[in-house]
């Protein structure tokens, strides 16, 4: 039987760290300016083989950090039992060169206990997710979704302790409303424990927190801000100009609804392509630049489903 050749990372990942990485906010963070996503392509039903080959090119090109949550899949949890697994037969020796995140607030297990931002749940999930991924802390723990029904003082002062037991070194919250961001960012300061970064979904077709002040708010009070679904799941590729593939996001009708493509959407990217080829750029590149040029995004947020689609997206950094 052929013997796993053991992985080395590239001894020259480091080599573009002036353009690669952002400060992170007003904290002592350098994040890359685009960071590995494991939403989709890292779950139980992916081949385990295409997640390795993904993730080792992202760190051989200084792609540090990587972005995980509780009920990433399918099935949930599978995603952070990958990086467990990742960790343990590639990336053990490089621990302390990334920069782990995980979240909680989407539905995970049944009953009253398995979703939103109780202190039980928040507290709860992170010691599962430390098992899955086979990690003694994340460098990164967020509160995946504002809570209404929750007293906002019982999901912050969870996080402030999570941060006090170790379990996490660092806090950041996503797709918050403006002003339970203010209160946070406020609650946290006062227990020496800041917010580091916002994460919200940022791209040409949806400029929601820089319509709502989110990211003005972040770039003024310092804290970072990283952008989700930069390429709107693959609309604001070529992808769909001819129609839908069928081993796309759109056929399977999931997260992303064919009726989503009206013609109004493809007129716009229509136009989107003719303006990035006029710069000379693909659709991906010109989409991801636009978002690393607003200010106070620290970070964009990329899925891959190869190897060769994570080298494109990288390009945008040249």
């Amino acid at each position: 039987m052929e013997s796993i050749r053991p992985y080395e990372a590239d001894v020259r990942r480091y080599d573009a760290s002036e353009t690669l990485y952002a400060r992170c906010g007003h904290s002592g963070v350098l994040l890359p300016r685009l960071s590995l996503g494991f939403w989709h392509n890292f779950g139980g039903d992916d081949p385990f083989e295409r997640s390795r080959a993904i993730t080792r090119y992202a760190f051989d090109h200084g792609i540090t950090h990587f972005d995980l949550a509780n009920n990433y899949g399918p099935p949930y949890g599978s995603a952070e039992e990958t990086l467990g697994r990742l960790m343990d037969e590639d990336f053990r020796p490089y621990r302390d060169e990334l920069f782990i995140a995980t979240k909680a607030g989407y539905d995970m297990w049944p009953g009253p206990y398995g979703n939103w931002g109780s202190r039980k749940y928040l507290m709860a999930s992170l010691d599962q997710s430390l098992r899955r991924m086979r990690l003694d802390y994340v460098d990164l723990f967020y509160s995946h979704r504002y809570d209404p029904a929750t007293p906002l003082e019982e999901t912050l002062q969870a996080l402030v302790d999570i941060v006090r037991s170790g379990k996490t070194l660092y806090i950041g919250i996503s797709r918050w409303p403006l002003e339970a961001l203010k209160r946070a960012d406020e609650y946290l300061r006062e227990r020496d424990v800041p917010l580091l970064i916002y994460q919200g979904r940022l791209n040409l077709l949806d400029r929601e927190p820089m319509d709502e002040g989110i990211l003005d708010y972040c770039h003024e009070h310092g804290i970072g801000f990283i952008a989700f679904s930069p390429l709107a799941q693959g609309l604001l590729t070529d992808r769909y100009l001819n129609g839908i593939p069928t081993d796309s996001r759109m056929a399977k009708n999931h997260f992303l609804k064919e009726e989503r493509l009206t013609p109004e959407l493809m007129q716009f990217l229509l136009q989107l392509k003719a303006d990035a080829e006029a710069c000379g750029q693909s659709m991906a590149e010109y989409a991801l630049r636009w978002i690393l040029c607003q200010r106070g995004v620290t970070s964009v947020l990329v899925g891959a489903s190869s190897t060769e689609q994570l080298a494109k997206n990288l390009r945008c950094l040249l």
